[in-house]
């Protein structure tokens, strides 16, 4: 073989970026997978192991016509793309097995190859589901599958690779010479990956819930792009008058909701409660279980609960590695989202839909340090009562605003109705949905009246 990627520093530019990628394939909805769809796909492997066309494209349809694509490699293929699964090209390591960087000469790309591991966590049902899933499943910020080694006993999985790993390699034990993520790109990553839960909920027919939503499967590309990876778990959701599909918990401890651990039920809002922990984790910089800390401080979630209560702790929360540089109100606003999705209650949670509208927001707001503190000085204390109180004030039912009950509105801005009010004692978990709820339509609101007048104007013009 010669010389692989993974020896050499400067292979990044063996990795196709250009506008054809297929990672930028539009989102597509998805029809669920049927159990002679599974069956088709199994034998499919088995027949196609030993043959002559390992490289050509696979189709199996269903009976909707829907086609589903995925190429198919040989061992050796993959044996000889990784250097024999040398230890250099060594990329990642879980329990369901071990990731490798390698270059396929057939295509001249460099990809992701995960070996599973024969008496590891994922066995043949979840390398079908998760064959089936990613090819099925198109969006931005999900993994894009590139496709399958089924040869005997050998079960691989070829991905498109992601230059910069996980979320944990760049939040989470970072050591002491590497750059940590600053505020803005921390919240762009929790925007774009509760996008991919929110197509995996919302546009999916039907939803899909993805079961192991936590920082080391959520990749980065050379942007700090997020993609959701390992679709071994992932589960069609309940439909019809169903309101919940029980099975066997799995996932990762610290990030199951409650009563999916206890209960087995699982829902979307399962999700949602993983999803509020990732966001712990990106504002604290703290792993959502770290046994290494101090009695009381080792599960995220009940160490911060009680600090929720308090606003003049809240600034405490943020990860000391950003040294100050963020923006206070911002930090309100996201702990009380993640405050949200971490309730106990699957029912007080809000949708991922709403929370995508809410850090769609804060995302937007790009925090500057410079014109911060610049601002800072000819606002003086004014700024700091501002910047104390998040930036917000209360509107009683009959002030301006409208409406039923009580309204958070912006002094400066209209913003989601995310406010610090929603984390002191007396939070009332009803009116957090509804507020929820409201985000997202005031929102989307708001964007359709702009794209209106726009339209209207071009048309004028």
């Amino acid at each position: 073989m010669g010389c692989f990627p993974c020896f050499d520093s400067s292979d990044e530019g063996v990795f196709d970026t250009g506008s054809e990628r297929e990672d930028k394939r539009e989102e597509q909805p998805m029809v669920p997978p049927r159990v002679d769809l599974v069956s088709s796909v199994a034998d499919s492997m088995r027949s196609k192991s030993n043959s002559r066309s390992e490289r050509e494209t696979q189709y199996q349809k269903d009976g909707s016509g829907v086609t589903i694509s995925a190429q198919t490699f040989t061992f050796r293929e993959l044996a000889a793309a990784t250097g024999n699964f040398r230890p250099k090209c060594l990329i990642g390591e879980g329990g369901f097995g071990r990731v490798y960087k390698g270059y396929l000469e057939s295509t001249g790309k460099v990809v992701a190859v995960k070996q599973l591991d024969k008496n590891g966590l994922q066995g043949n049902r979840e390398f079908l589901v998760e064959v089936l899933m990613l090819s099925l499943l198109h969006h931005p910020n999900l993994v894009n599958l590139i496709g399958y080694c089924a040869d005997g006993d050998q079960r691989l999985l070829v991905y498109e690779f992601m230059p910069l790993g996980s979320l944990e390699d760049h939040l989470l034990d970072l050591p002491p010479d590497k750059e940590p993520l600053d505020w803005n790109t921390r919240m762009r990553i929790a925007t774009g990956a509760a996008k991919g839960l929110e197509y995996l909920h919302h546009k999916a027919n039907p939803p899909v819930i993805y079961r192991d939503f936590k920082a080391s499967n959520i990749l980065l590309d050379e942007g700090f792009d997020p993609k959701l990876s390992d679709f071994g778990l992932a589960k069609l959701g309940p439909v019809g008058d169903k309101s919940h599909v029980s099975t066997r918990v799995m996932g990762t401890y610290g990030y199951c909701a409650p009563e999916y651990a206890m209960t087995g039920q699982l829902t979307v809002k399962s999700d949602v409660y993983s999803f509020g922990v990732v966001l712990l984790e990106l504002i604290t910089g703290r792993r959502a279980v770290d046994n290494s800390r101090p009695q009381g401080e080792q599960n995220l979630v009940s160490w911060v609960r009680p600090i929720l209560n308090d606003r003049r702790k809240l600034p405490k929360l943020a990860d000391p590695k950003l040294q100050g540089r963020f923006p206070m109100r911002g930090l309100y606003q996201a702990l009380a989202v993640a405050s949200m999705c971490v309730q106990d209650q699957a029912a007080s949670r809000p949708l991922i839909a709403d929370v995508v509208t809410a850090l769609s927001y804060l995302a937007s707001q790009a925090y500057d340090p410079g014109a911060l503190h610049a601002f800072s000085n000819r606002s003086g204390r004014d700024h700091d009562e501002r910047s104390h109180q998040g930036g917000v004030r209360v509107l009683a039912n009959n002030e301006e605003g409208g409406g039923s009950g009580r309204k958070f509105v912006e002094e400066r801005e209209e913003s989601p109705r995310v406010v610090v009010g929603a984390l002191n004692k007396d939070f009332d978990r009803e009116r957090a949905v509804a507020e929820a709820k409201l985000w997202g339509e005031n929102w989307r609101e708001k964007i359709r009246a702009n794209a209106n007048q726009r339209d209207a104007s071009n048309a004028n013009g």
